[in-house]
């Protein structure tokens, strides 16, 4: 069935007067541009408005400061030049040689000779230089002398100019300029000198003059051979001292593609902290509904630059710690979705705030809590998904190629409303809650916690959602290899690491060895809210092969999130694709794992719940004491001491129940470790599978 046409998604442009312009004479200026182009009798400053403009400036900035620059290269002139006589009318060369050859005794009356007579040459160049030009300024006027104090500044000048930039260090690109339009290259090479990047013979090869863009610097440079652009991206900061800025200021990336290769780097230096402005708000409040095929609108880099998120064909992963605006992320990428009316949304906000409760009315699912009973609604929702996509997958192999031509929706399936196959959102705030659950359920004859048989679900959707329309968003604040497993990790195509407290946790968040490729999450400031790296998983404004990049997320406060929300209400009520919770009928879909047999692998029960059964002494009031401390080794004497048991019996009920003491060490009230016997937790968790598994059902007693 057709679909009616989305609104426009950016305030359409002025209709602006025009002149049609002949094929013939429209050709013909298209040869002599390119002619001029590629011509390379002509100076790059010519080829390109951007590099007049560029050339222009960098004139101007020479002819007002030149008269500066020559008083200060006839200053230094000067006294390279009484230096440079001081030495020779003492004889120095003379002087040192003797004392390196111990003769300077000997050497004595030739050096005094020598030196007086350096001091009478000295004295006669001058008595007649001084007299001659007196004559001449009798005969022709002071023409003569202003001739020669000319030629001698410009002498002098010549002698004293800059060869290879100021010595020592200064903050030439830190901090606001009154004339910051130029940038001489020599500083750059000296910068990567001082960081051990090229070594003191080697040098840059400019690719691209400096220029102004935005509010700094950008450069693009060759390395001298052998030299990589990843260890000048993994050693940033130290290319950052020697330039004198705050890391956050240096911007550095890998030119790739056609136009670059290994050596090549793309270099951008603000003038001052970019993240020291207040945020931008998010471009979504201004437009009527937004397309989910697009990217979404997500924030701006160092240099201002927008960077939108795909969504679909992927996934994103947001991790962080409290109060760094993990929540506000994952928002921002919902945002996209909710003001597409012919998208299907699950939300669950396990955090049990009400930053999410206004997409209550557009969601399909929503739940917010942060109890067991939340945590098995939320199984349910992905069973139900799976079987989703299940279905979607065998629905598109029926269809004709010209319809679904690789297996994978369309922008024209997902909004037609007869297929059933919209673009499905699931955002799961702290997702770290439910893969923590340890609520057992029956899952191919065995009982596991909930939260692990989640984990899996998820990496299933994560594996093959994606082609079937389905954006999976996990947001969590504790990125550890406990909480989120690393098979889920490692097919979660973008990620968004705000400030973390180790390097660690960053790397869980982006991905193996990002800290040593120069992208370490844990280095950012506190005081940069909504600033963090950003991995892609697709074309970004920073370019398709960009490894990641440094990302401030736009601002989003609850009252724009409402409006968006209400929004996306209402293009859902013009569209008709209202559903489930939106409209009050979001019942809990029923926990059937036998529907998704092949997810873990082998066929499960087809009982409804798992049935809890009584565990038998002392094991019942082992586990009532461990509780979910998350300890992995306990000692018998603590746990004869809690329980009030005789030693001797409790450990022979134990051992008939398959848990016999082994030796480990726990920590003594000083801090020492020490050697003492017990129970791994381990052992007393397969205890009670076995227990459960070996136990009859209700319906089974006989007595």
């Amino acid at each position: 069935m057709s679909t009616p046409q989305h609104a426009a998604v950016i305030p359409a442009d002025p209709v602006l007067d025009g002149e049609l312009i002949d094929d013939n004479q429209q050709q013909h200026s298209g040869r002599v541009v390119s002619c001029w182009q590629r011509c390379p009798r002509v100076p790059a400053a010519f080829k390109n408005r951007a590099q007049v403009t560029q050339a222009a400036k960098d004139m101007a900035v020479t002819v007002i400061c030149a008269p500066w620059w020559f008083m200060g290269a006839t200053v230094r002139g000067m006294v390279l030049a009484v230096r440079a006589w001081r030495r020779w009318v003492t004889v120095y060369d003379y002087r040192e040689a003797a004392e390196q050859s111990e003769k300077l005794a000997d050497k004595y009356v030739e050096i005094r000779e020598l030196t007086l007579l350096r001091w009478r040459v000295t004295g006669a160049i001058v008595g007649t230089g001084t007299a001659g030009i007196a004559v001449a300024d009798m005969l022709y006027g002071h023409l003569v002398l202003w001739a020669t104090t000319v030629i001698s500044a410009a002498v002098l000048a010549i002698t004293g100019r800059r060869k290879d930039g100021s010595p020592g260090r200064r903050a030439v690109l830190a901090g606001p300029r009154s004339l910051s339009w130029t940038m001489d290259p020599q500083i750059l090479v000296d910068a990567f000198r001082d960081a051990k990047l090229i070594g003191k013979d080697e040098t840059l090869r400019l690719v691209e003059r400096a220029s102004r863009v935005g509010e700094g610097w950008a450069i693009t440079i060759d390395l001298p051979a052998t030299r990589k652009a990843t260890d000048v991206i993994k050693n940033r900061e130290a290319l950052a001292s020697a330039l004198a800025v705050d890391e956050v200021q240096l911007l550095v990336e890998r030119v790739r593609g056609n136009g670059g290769h290994a050596g090549r780097v793309a270099m951008w230096v603000a003038d001052s902290d970019p993240y020291a402005t207040p945020p931008t708000p998010t471009p979504l409040l201004e437009v009527a509904c937004w397309d989910a095929w697009r990217p979404v609108p997500f924030g701006r880099d160092a240099r201002d630059r927008r960077i939108s998120l795909p969504l679909v064909w992927t996934s994103l992963l947001v991790g962080a710690i409290p109060r760094q605006g993990k929540t506000f992320a994952a928002r921002l990428a919902a945002a996209g979705l909710i003001l597409d009316a012919y998208t299907r949304l699950y939300i669950a906000d396990f955090k049990a705030g009400k930053d999410w409760d206004a997409a209550a009315q557009v969601a399909h699912r929503f739940l917010s809590g942060d109890e067991p009973v939340h945590v098995l609604e939320l199984a349910a929702w992905l069973v139900e998904l799976v079987t989703e996509v299940q279905a979607r997958y065998r629905r598109m192999r029926e269809l004709d190629n010209d319809i679904c031509p690789e297996s994978k929706v369309t922008p024209a399936m997902s909004r037609d409303l007869s297929r059933n196959m919209p673009i499905t959102g699931i955002f799961i705030d702290e997702v770290q809650v439910p893969l923590e659950e340890r609520t057992p359920i029956k899952v191919q004859g065995k009982m596991i916690p909930v939260g692990e048989y989640i984990g899996e679900l998820l990496t299933w959707l994560a594996k093959k959602g994606p082609a079937a329309g389905i954006v999976l968003v996990l947001a969590t604040q504790r990125p550890d290899t406990k909480t989120i497993p690393s098979a889920l990790r490692a097919v979660l195509g973008s990620r968004f690491a705000l400030r973390v407290m180790d390097w660690r946790d960053s790397n869980i968040i982006l991905g193996e060895q990002m800290n040593t490729r120069g992208w370490d999450s844990s280095r950012l400031l506190p005081s940069h809210k909504g600033v963090g790296i950003l991995r892609p998983d697709g074309e970004t404004a920073a370019g398709a092969d960009v490894l990641a990049m440094m990302v401030r997320t736009d601002y989003m406060p609850n009252t724009d999130w409402t409006t968006i929300c209400a929004r996306g209400r209402a293009l859902r009520e013009a569209a008709g694709t209202l559903t489930g919770h939106a409209i009050g009928t979001g019942s809990t879909p029923a926990l059937d794992p036998a529907t998704v047999a092949h997810v873990i692998g082998g066929s499960y029960p087809t009982d409804d719940a798992p049935r809890v059964r009584e565990l038998p002494e002392p094991l019942a009031s082992v586990v009532a004491y461990l509780g979910d401390n998350g300890r992995e080794f306990i000692p018998t004497a603590e746990l004869i001491d809690a329980l009030d048991v005789e030693p001797t019996a409790f450990g022979r009920q134990m051992g008939d129940l398959g848990c016999r003491p082994r030796p480990g060490r726990i920590l003594s009230e000083d801090g020492t470790s020490r050697q003492a016997r017990g129970y791994l937790t381990a052992d007393i968790r397969a205890a009670v599978e076995q227990v459960l598994r070996e136990a009859p059902a209700p319906d089974e007693d006989t007595g």
